[in-house]
């Protein structure tokens, strides 16, 4: 696979909001996943999510030392549609049916994956995962998904804090960048879908939300009135699942890097750390981006390759886009010497084993700010003076 570089183009990535229909399920899923490692560190979750109008149904595999009944998660489904704040006609979290059908993990899968006498802990299946950082942002990530992500963000926080009360939980952004000489210059178009209480015109809308996507474009950034599209049908009362189903793990693009980089395919949510298609994007993300910020690249791709049941990583593949001051198979050293990537080593290393997830079911996985409990910890830049001792 060879990196281009294109140096003026335009690109585009899109957003959704917490209450966006497959959000709410990924987000009911990272709270049941939570709720197991609370009761047990090492518990293993795979748990998918289906909305629909005044009906969840949660499904999956689960193994753990404590114990979580349905009742138990009953209540973290409502409680977690209440945090997103649908309490409207045909889905609230007061009344919503609700379904659980989880079972015990499968011997075979288990099995693979636990540690036994001389084998370590294996992947919990085989795949492929990207990482992926660049210049583009202060957080290394690339424009165009950073500021989808963060204009939803901020209409969510200001909907949460009761300013802006006439907007509703479901929305969907897409910011498309003009590129010049490789660089994000301005916003060509922007267009923001965001579900509103009856009685407000298209134009109104329009009104409320535009102070806020100005506010978090860079200055001078916005683009031209005719290009900002708000709305386009014209009305959005009818959203969430009540407008149309939801499913875990539908957005993966959205949850990482906006289709700049590619993806391996396999989704995060409902996931506990032992799946590297979770957890082995979350280190992949962490090694590109350190990689970057260590000097090394203007932009950088990981590559990770792992099969079911087997501890170290089958393949570790970096290209840096002719942007690189190394070459990349200098990095690959580097980054086998400084961090262990076997499942068991990334856990450890960035502190996986906690209940950090319901928070990463929107507004990305990725570019967010390290919390003090260990949230987001794959952000971190910890590794730039090991990677600095090995290369120079």
């Amino acid at each position: 696979m060879a990196g281009t570089l294109l140096q003026d183009y335009i690109f585009t990535s899109e957003s959704v909001s917490e209450g966006h229909p497959d959000k709410v399920c990924d987000c009911i899923s990272d709270t049941i996943v939570d709720a197991f490692l609370s009761l047990d560190p090492y518990s293993r979750t795979a748990v998918e999510t289906v909305a629909t109008t005044d009906f969840v149904g949660v499904i999956g595999e689960t193994r753990c030392s404590g114990d979580l009944d349905k009742s138990d998660v009953e209540q973290l489904v409502r409680d977690a549609i209440k945090k997103i704040g649908y309490d409207q006609e045909g889905f609230s979290w007061r009344n919503v049916q609700i379904d659980c059908r989880l079972h015990a993990q499968s011997d075979d899968i288990a099995v693979g994956v636990d540690a036994a006498g001389d084998k370590d802990e294996g992947a919990g299946d085989q795949g492929i995962m990207f990482g992926y950082a660049c210049r583009e942002t202060p957080v290394l990530m690339p424009a165009p998904i950073y500021y989808a992500h963060n204009i939803l963000r901020v209409l969510a926080e200001e909907r949460h804090k009761g300013v802006l009360s006439m907007l509703e939980p479901d929305a969907k952004s897409q910011v498309t960048l003009e590129y010049k000489n490789g660089k994000p210059i301005g916003a060509k178009s922007i267009v923001l879908s965001t579900q509103h209480a009856d009685g407000l015109s298209q134009a109104d809308v329009r009104e409320i939300v535009r102070p806020y996507i100005e506010k978090v474009l860079p200055e001078g950034w916005m683009c031209a009135d005719d290009e900002l599209y708000v709305n386009p049908t014209g009305r959005f009362v009818i959203g969430g699942p009540v407008g149309d189903a939801g499913l875990t793990g539908r957005k993966i693009i959205v949850d990482t890097y906006g289709g700049a980089a590619p993806h391996g395919g396999g989704a995060f949510s409902g996931k506990d750390p032992t799946k590297v298609d979770r957890s082995a994007a979350y280190a992949s993300r962490y090694v590109a981006k350190n990689i970057v910020a260590a000097g090394y690249a203007e932009k950088c791709l990981i590559q990770l390759s792992y099969a079911i049941g087997i501890s170290k990583p089958i393949s570790i593949y970096v290209d840096t886009f002719g942007t690189g001051s190394v070459p990349e198979s200098e990095l690959v050293k580097a980054v086998a010497k400084v961090i262990d990537l076997s499942p068991r080593g990334i856990r450890t290393h960035l502190k996986l084993n906690r209940p950090i997830y319901a928070r990463t079911a929107a507004y990305g996985h990725f570019g967010r700010d390290v919390e003090e409990d260990g949230g987001f910890s794959w952000e971190k830049l910890d590794l730039v003076d090991a990677l600095r001792k090995e290369l120079g």
